[in-house]
């Protein structure tokens, strides 16, 4: 026994020794994992074509990588670099939280108070849902609209905050109340409207006097009205070719600020990222308490998990929605993170809070570049087997492209030929209205017709005839949103009038089904 015992303690020495000293001589450093990030991100630079990129690394309570790539402007030569300012989209849903959390330790609101208490005149489609809709609610993303459901109300529209709000009671519900996730633009709006009449001040003064001033954010602003220099313009490809988006006069993000408000750059935000790894306080100075940030932290609703989710990360269990944030698990870890979207600006937050990091990326195009940049870097904190998510991204293009082309020959194959519109040209000019949305005009112009939504200035399209009733949308440069392929298809009553619009308008944020389009000129 003693002998096998011996045996045993010699064998154990040589696996250790044969095991575990060569991980350890070969672990990477910090250094070395920083190095293999900035070389990636070269990599996907060139890849995608830029223009530009912004990274920023948090371990350990310092920032311990900041850099810049591209240009800000396509065609023009200056360089984005840590100070650049992005719009950070939908990753400034976690501000609106935190404001909500200040307020929570305040006493002056509670996560679980109706929003009723709050905004009266604020009602969702069920009237019961509008009775027992709380604060939390609005923030997790359960209450029983479609992911995306209303956001026509806010992108690029003139619509103030109070007129979105007084029409999401036009939005109809796929949904039971609090039984299924659908990601909500608007109801991070109504938050921030909570944020205002709560603390008397506008939501971008909250947010600068009590975040962003309070942890040294200098350089970031809550309005596209008041960006500093060294700003990033997006960008997007229209047939195939990468632009400049232009900048539209007379409608903005304004009112919609409480979910998509925040502009910034990667060094300010990374005191944003250490102040949530550090729970609420920054260099000593409390934000708001480590209670609300474990509130936020907190899993709400379920999101689903697809099977090849699975099969591609085996080691992720569960997605689930906190409050401002998502969270998943990987490699043992729990992963807090959010994304962000706008016309050609994407972007990336994660917190690692087992290894106290943290990491932040900006972009100013709508290539792939920001999720491959955020499965590596959080890959290499983990210590998780080797990928190549730039490849795995190309062909996942090529492939996105392929089925594409493919459903535009089915479209095109289905397409009548040879037929004519059953009315004349101007028989089909009038204004359409959508209760939820607004008027659509459609209007003849030098014999062809052209459509504008009166709502956002910059949707305008020319409508060239398909088959039938059918007409394709042809969208003006103004529009910024690239479009795939859509249809407007009018619908002739028994009198030989058409009475009514619909529009086929395919695309992954602005769901043109919900437009119940009915002349009323």
């Amino acid at each position: 026994m003693f002998r096998y015992i011996k045996y045993m303690k010699k064998t154990r020495v040589l696996f250790l020794l044969l095991f575990v000293f060569p991980l350890f001589v070969s672990a990477q450093t910090l250094d070395d994992k920083l190095k293999e990030i900035d070389a990636y991100a070269d990599t996907v630079m060139t890849t995608w074509k830029g223009p530009g990129m912004a990274i920023a690394i948090v371990k350990d309570d310092k920032t311990v990588f900041a850099k810049g790539y591209g240009v800000r402007e396509l065609g023009k030569p200056d360089k984005v670099d840590e100070n650049t300012i992005f719009e950070i989209a939908s990753n400034s849903k976690a501000f609106t939280t935190a404001s909500l959390a200040i307020l929570v330790d305040e006493k002056k609101i509670a996560w679980n108070d109706k929003v009723s208490k709050y905004l009266p005149d604020f009602q969702m489609y069920d009237p019961w849902v509008t009775s027992e809709l709380t604060i939390r609610d609005l923030v997790s993303h359960r209450v029983g609209l479609d992911t995306f459901s209303g956001d026509l109300l806010w992108f690029n529209t003139t619509y103030s905050m109070d007129d979105m709000l007084k029409r999401v009671k036009y939005l109809k519900p796929v949904s039971s109340f609090r039984t299924r996730y659908g990601y909500q633009n608007l109801m991070f709006v109504a938050a921030g409207k909570i944020v205002e009449k709560v603390s008397g001040k506008p939501w971008p003064v909250f947010v600068k006097e009590r975040i962003m001033d309070q942890i040294g954010m200098t350089r970031s602003v809550t309005s596209i009205n008041a960006l500093p220099d060294n700003v990033a313009r997006p960008h997007n490809e229209s047939g195939g070719t990468l632009r400049v988006l232009p900048q539209i006069k007379g409608a903005n993000y304004e009112g919609a600020y409480g979910a998509v408000g925040v502009n910034a750059s990667v060094a300010d935000l990374s005191r944003w990222i250490r102040l949530q790894l550090g729970r609420g306080t920054f260099e000593g100075k409390k934000i708001f308490s480590s209670e609300q940030s474990n509130q936020m932290w907190q899993p709400n609703m379920m999101m689903p998990l697809s099977e090849g989710a699975i099969r591609s990360n085996p080691t992720r269990h569960f997605n689930t929605v906190g409050m401002g944030w998502f969270l998943y698990d990987y490699y043992g870890r729990k992963i807090i993170n959010h994304s962000g979207g706008l016309d050609g600006m994407l972007s990336y937050t994660v917190l690692i809070p087992e290894e106290n990091v943290g990491f932040v990326i900006l972009s100013n195009n709508e290539s792939p570049g920001f999720a491959i940049m955020m499965s590596k870097i959080r890959d290499m904190f983990v210590d998780a087997p080797k990928r190549d998510y730039n490849a795995e991204a190309v062909k996942q293009v090529a492939d996105g492209k392929a089925a594409a082309a493919e459903e535009i020959k089915k479209a095109d194959d289905a397409r009548i030929p040879n037929t004519k519109p059953s009315l004349a040209i101007s028989a089909y000019a009038g204004t359409f209205t959508s209760q939820m949305y607004g008027d659509i005009t459609i209007a003849e112009e030098n014999r062809k017709l052209v459509m504008r939504m009166i709502p956002t200035p910059g949707f305008v399209a020319d409508l060239e005839h398909w088959h039938l009733d059918t007409f394709q949308i042809k969208w003006r440069p103004s529009t910024g949103y690239n479009f795939p392929r859509g249809f407007v298809t009018f619908v002739i009553d028994k009198n030989g009038k058409a009475n009514e619009i619909k529009i086929d308008q395919p695309n992954n944020d602005l769901w043109f089904y919900e437009l119940d389009l009915k002349r009323t000129k």
